[in-house]
């Protein structure tokens, strides 16, 4: 028998119970999901996908790569990423299509003929599975690279401390990742804020090295460039001994024990560059 006979023979035994097939196809699934997705709505996704599988059936042979599986392969795709938005598990999502097999065996396997058939259709059936498997794992790892970027913007802020002034409290390990968002944020925000002096905060970075040093300097330097002021604070006992130990230098970039402490002397400056500024203009 050719596969476009089997093609056929399944799209008649499939549209023959359409109803009783797809009823069970959605118990069998909705007992997989534990009622995490309503019967109406799994039940119309499934519609969907059994609708389109004897579209293409009917179009054509049953291999899953052609052309007329394009529709069903988008289906499962956008079943893939929603179920993935929504927190289930990669087998939960696969299982969506292979609980399939699981109705029609009985219905199917029950003579050679229905074997040979059954058989045939449960491997497009794996390798649809498989392309959900694949669309599944792509949407996971875009939602957590998307995560880890908006992970990093909050933990990178830049806010305004004072007219003129901003800082930038840092907490956690200073890479190079950070340090880019560190640079591009407070370059923006001195530009929006108009101000002249910032406050780098390492109050809540656990250790410094030299690499984490060099990130500090090269935002200090990017800051400089935009005609900023830089500080650095937060310059606890134990990170003073180590920065020595490293034999690291700041060179003239202005240090503090405190944030405090930083602040007010970014204020006098603040101050005394207004004072020059009037002094100028009489």
């Amino acid at each position: 028998m050719t596969t476009e006979s089997n093609a056929a023979l399944l799209v008649e035994t499939l549209t023959a119970q359409r109803d009783v097939f797809l009823t069970q196809w959605t118990r069998t699934v909705g007992e997989e999901l534990q009622g995490r997705l309503s019967v109406a709505e799994l039940g119309r996704e499934l519609g969907e996908l059994y609708e389109a599988l004897l579209r293409a059936l009917a179009a054509g042979d049953l291999d899953g790569r052609g052309e007329h599986f394009g529709e069903t392969r988008s289906l499962l795709i956008e079943l893939s990423r929603s179920r993935a938005r929504q927190g289930f598990t990669p087998t939960e999502t696969a299982r969506s299509v292979f609980a399939l097999k699981e109705v029609l065996e009985s219905s199917l396997a029950g003579d050679e003929k229905g074997a040979r058939l059954y058989l045939q259709f449960a491997r497009l059936l794996d390798e649809l599975g498989l392309l959900t498997t694949e669309a599944y794992v792509r949407t996971r790892e875009e939602i957590i690279s998307a995560q880890a970027e908006q992970l990093l913007e909050l933990s990178t802020p830049v806010v305004k401390l004072w007219n003129g002034v901003v800082g930038v409290p840092l907490v956690g390990t200073l890479d190079s990742a950070r340090t880019q968002v560190v640079m591009e944020k407070l370059l923006q925000t001195l530009v929006d804020t108009d101000s002249t002096h910032a406050i780098i905060d390492i109050t809540g970075v656990p250790t410094v090295d030299t690499q984490v040093a060099q990130h500090l300097l090269k935002t200090v330097v990017a800051a400089r460039m935009m005609g900023a002021q830089c500080t650095i604070s937060g310059i606890r006992p134990q990170i003073a001994q180590t920065i020595v130990a490293l034999g690291i230098e700041f060179g003239d970039i202005p240090t503090n024990a405190s944030l405090s402490d930083a602040l007010r002397q970014a204020l006098k400056e603040v101050a005394q560059d207004a004072a020059d500024d009037v002094r100028g203009l009489l």
